[in-house]
Order: C-alpha cells, then structure tokens, then sequence
C-alpha cells in the first residue's frame, strides 16, 4: 500500500471517529434542600444553573446553620410566606438575625423565571441588589414580584427554586392568623419556627 493511499485511509478513520456521537453525561441534578418547621417539612429543589450566585449564597447560609432557629415572620395571606432573617424573642418580639450574615447579592431577577405558585424567592428591600438572607415562598401566582425592567421598581424578585415536597404545610403557614410585633406588620401570632435546613442527597 502506497504511502498516500494509507495517509488518506487514516484519514478517513480519524473524520468517521469524529463523526460517531459520544454519549453525553447527565447533568447533575439540581441541589435540594428540606426546611424543617415548627408547623412541619418541606423540601425545595434549587435552580443552580438558572440563578447560580443565588443558589450558592442560600446554601452558604444552609450550610452554616444560619437559618436555624429562625422564624417565618411575614404572612400575607395568599400571597407569601417569608423567612429566615428575624428570630423571636417571648411572644411578643422579634429581632433580626445578625450573626453570620453576610453582605448584599447581585439580584438575579431578570432571569425569565416567574414568581408563580410555589416558587421561591429572595426578599430584598427597596434597592434591586439588596437580597442577603431573606426568602418567600409564593402562595399564588405573584406576577407583580416579576422582572420588567432595570429600573429600581422593575427590577423584580429573583426566583431561585421551587418547593417539590410538602406545599400543605407551607399553605398551612400561610394560612396563619397575624398581628404586628416589634413594629413588624403580618407576624404570626403563634410562632412559626424554622428548626433547620439542610441539604439533602439527590442521587
């Protein structure tokens, strides 16, 4: 065999390798958590390639045991429930959670993930990249939580996961009786605690 025909026989094999389809490796699965409460559980899948600074910063605060012991001390009946920044203090007051929290997040709105039922979100404040700590659950479809635009009241809120596990219990809490405590409007009268959060094995 000539040397040429042998070079364009390799070459051959080398384009026909490179053509077979090589199998793709699954994705990993996004990371869960389960929210384990005084009024009962639920889980939460996390959107890690949707929102990843968000994601990481939750499960920062997951895994320094920063939401635990916790309240949920928002209710707005048929819309959200909020927590994991404000512990109570009696029945009476609440007072916010300062130890271990961390610094404002890059607000991860404009994302395309909507605010509907079940979804989970970082609160804020006025400012768009004012999220720490702070999470809702959204009881209904919020469409008014959603991004717009990049303005300071369009911007939106950043929609990080959903729960998968145990939505009876978070309607539960959201069908809390409220009062306003510590100058707090919409607390539960009877505290709703969030004993921890953990990151569960999704294999």
């Amino acid at each position: 065999m000539s040397r040429r025909m042998l070079t364009v026989l390799l070459a051959s094999a080398l384009v026909g390798g490179l053509a077979t389809p090589v199998a793709a490796q699954d994705a990993p699965p996004n990371p869960r958590v389960l929210v384990e409460t005084s009024e009962g559980d639920f889980e939460m899948e996390l959107f890690k390639n949707q929102v990843p600074a968000t994601v990481v910063n939750f499960l920062m605060y997951v895994q320094a045991g920063y939401y635990d012991g916790t309240i949920f001390h928002r209710v707005i009946r048929d819309v959200i429930v909020q927590g994991g920044g404000f512990v109570a203090e009696g029945d009476n007051e609440i007072v916010p959670r300062i130890e271990g929290l961390r610094g404002q997040i890059l607000n991860e709105a404009s994302n395309s993930l909507q605010n509907n039922r079940g979804t989970v979100a970082m609160a804020r404040l006025g400012e768009p990249n004012s999220a720490r700590a702070q999470f809702f659950v959204n009881l209904d479809n919020n469409s008014m939580f959603n991004h717009r635009n990049g303005s300071r009241e369009g911007f939106g809120y950043a929609v990080f996961g959903r729960v998968t596990d145990g939505m009876d219990v978070v309607r539960r809490i959201g069908r809390a009786r409220t009062t306003s405590k510590s100058n707090q409007r919409d607390v539960p009268r009877d505290t709703v605690v969030i004993l921890s959060i953990t990151q569960v094995d999704t294999n």
